[in-house]
């Protein structure tokens, strides 16, 4: 037995961490590096009440209530976050880990044994390293916001030169009979669509797309979806869903929220090329604020990601695949999207572990409405309508359509051009349909002067992209416009 004793004894002086033995808070054995730690003495410690050890605060009972509250447990161990202000002897301070068992003496007693840690060193690393991360994520937006207004301003000029080519192969399709010359032209107007496609995901990603946000229920999208969602993985890579047994509502784009989860699945598809199993998981979350989340998590079991290729991922055009392979703007335009809809999204990927991303949106604060139907419209009528668009080649091809459809239309360069149109013209208008980004005077600012010369006549706004100076009062068409989508849109506003 007095080995025993023996053996514990020079295990507890000759433990790597101070340890304390306390009784209703006075200290009642101490070892070796406790002295070290504090500075004291063995005589000096043992028998002294343990808040002279504390920096500024009672010590007995929030030991005594700390050691009760993980009483169904042996031990806490150290760096499990009970920190306590310590200091030593010559009164320098430090930040002490704790970790505390609650014992009993050989007579019965009830003691607490604490093994004491100066962890000062261990916070501020911690705390650099998330400096570190936190400046990091600083860097990565800001990179990320300036390949974004590139991409916004590359975006807007060249939905113009699509509409152009568009329109006018619109036009010449009327004209023209001989099938390869209409077979040319069909492959002229596939193209420019297909562009048109790509530069609405550059316009996503930099957060200047056209949208129409409602409240969605999240689990109901992703159901209506699920077929194609199959059809898009094929037959090698299995689909399961965890969805959220209540619905799950936030205020975002339809069109927006499908093409998040399309674009996170053949993502994850492409990384799988052996196959294997996609998992989406939706969840409702309470966020440090107290505000209501909706979560999407898209997992795969794939390739994977390397750290460097992670942190680039959200990048325009940055891809691994092969070329000819993708177009690198998959994850990009879910970056965009997310951001418009004041979310966020984040990556966790190993190499060869596969890959988790999580987008997380705001809940919505009213109920889902249910979708109005566009009414059928053939697109023809007479009225009036004042067209403003400052590029001339999209303007004059933008009157030619509507004329074709009957209507007597009168164009201007700007908006300087069409309040002096308004002013001069004796027959007024019916509707003015005007572009938004404009030089001497915006199509928004333009819409504010009608309201008080010409309150009666109604604005259509077609735009390449919302550049969020102003909110717009009216219906907003996305560039390049299809002549269909015109002529509907031209009606619906007619017709109120």
């Amino acid at each position: 037995m007095n080995h025993t004793a023996d053996l514990y004894r020079t295990l507890f002086d000759e433990a790597p961490d101070a340890m304390l033995v306390l009784e209703d808070g006075e200290i009642v054995l101490a070892n070796a590096q406790a002295e070290r730690l504090y500075g004291y003495a063995a005589d000096e410690l043992v028998g002294a009440k343990a808040e002279q050890l504390l920096a500024g605060r009672t010590f007995g009972e929030d030991t005594r209530q700390t050691a009760r509250s993980v009483s169904d447990r042996r031990t806490r161990p150290l760096g499990t976050g009970l920190h306590l202000p310590a200091q030593r002897k010559d009164g320098t301070s430090f930040t002490a880990d704790l970790s505390l068992s609650r014992i009993t003496g050989p007579s019965g007693e009830e003691l607490t044994m604490s093994a004491v840690r100066d962890a000062s060193s261990r916070l501020e690393r911690e705390a650099i390293g998330k400096r570190e991360v936190l400046e990091e994520h600083r860097e990565r937006a800001g990179r990320l916001e300036s390949l974004g207004q590139l991409a916004g301003g590359i975006a807007h000029d060249f939905n113009n030169l699509l509409g152009v080519i568009l329109n006018y192969a619109t036009l010449l399709e009327r004209e023209v009979t001989d099938p390869t010359a209409s077979g040319d032209l069909a492959e002229i107007r596939t193209a420019a669509e297909r562009a048109a496609a790509l530069t609405r995901q550059l316009l996503t990603f930099a957060r200047r797309d056209v949208v129409d946000p409602e409240p969605l229920d999240v689990n109901a999208v992703i159901r209506d979806i699920t077929e194609l969602l199959g059809r898009t993985l094929g037959g090698r890579v299995g689909l399961r869903l965890r969805l959220a047994e209540k619905p799950l509502v936030a205020v975002i784009d339809r069109h927006q929220l499908d093409q998040v989860v399309l674009n996170l699945a053949i993502n994850a598809r492409d990384a799988m090329s052996a196959g294997g199993a996609l998992t989406i998981t939706t969840r409702h979350e309470v966020g440090d604020d107290g505000s209501c989340l909706v979560v999407l998590t898209v997992t795969d079991d794939g390739e994977g990601m390397a750290p460097d290729v992670a942190e680039r991922a959200f990048e325009p055009f940055f891809s691994t695949k092969p070329k000819g392979a993708g177009t690198g703007l998959g994850l990009s335009t879910v970056y965009g999207i997310v951001q418009q809809n004041r979310g966020d999204v984040t990556i966790e990927s190993t190499a060869g572990l596969g890959t988790s991303v999580t987008v997380v949106l705001p809940c919505a604060t009213e109920t889902t409405p249910v979708a109005a139907e566009h009414r059928s419209a053939d697109g023809e009528g007479s009225e009036r309508i004042l067209l403003v668009e400052d590029e001339q080649p999209l303007r004059e091809a933008t009157a030619r359509l509507l004329q074709a459809r009957g209507y007597d239309v009168v164009t201007a360069g700007d908006g300087i051009e069409a309040l002096d149109v308004m002013d001069h013209e004796e027959r007024p208008m019916d509707l003015v349909v005007t572009d938004v980004a404009m030089p001497r005077l915006r199509g928004d600012e333009l819409a504010e002067r009608l309201a008080v010369i010409a309150p009666e006549v109604p604005v259509l706004f077609v735009s390449g992209f919302d550049s969020g100076e102003a909110p717009l009062v009216g219906r907003l068409l996305p560039k390049p416009v299809a002549e269909q989508d015109l002529l509907r849109a031209v009606r619906e506003v007619l017709d109120g």
